[in-house]
């Protein structure tokens, strides 16, 4: 009985998960901003240029710490990601896809 109710929860909370994450094109956040230690991280390319208007605008990948430039075919299309000020993603650690390839 117990086995029934832990796998009826299970799979609930899977059948629930991917809505809720698919209301943003991208996991990021549910707010345009968040952070990322001292990363600004943005669900927009616009809220991000806005942010560094001297600086480029890329495409991070979270979960590898690469980022992506604008034409570049992982730009904005990756599972887990947000639009970062180069500079930042740079001093935070993170690294450009070219880079140690």
């Amino acid at each position: 009985m117990l086995h029934r109710v832990l796998t009826a929860v299970l799979a609930a909370a899977l059948f629930l998960a991917p809505a809720s994450a698919s209301a943003t094109k991208h996991k990021t956040t549910a707010s345009a901003r968040a952070t990322n230690g001292s990363l600004q991280l943005f669900s927009t390319e616009s809220a991000a240029q806005k942010h560094c208007p001297r600086d480029q605008v890329v495409w991070l990948n979270t979960n590898s710490g690469i980022y992506h430039e604008k034409g570049m075919r992982w730009y904005g299309n990756t599972r887990a990601g947000a639009y970062v000020c180069r500079k930042e993603a740079d001093a935070a650690g993170d690294r450009d896809t070219r880079n140690g390839q």
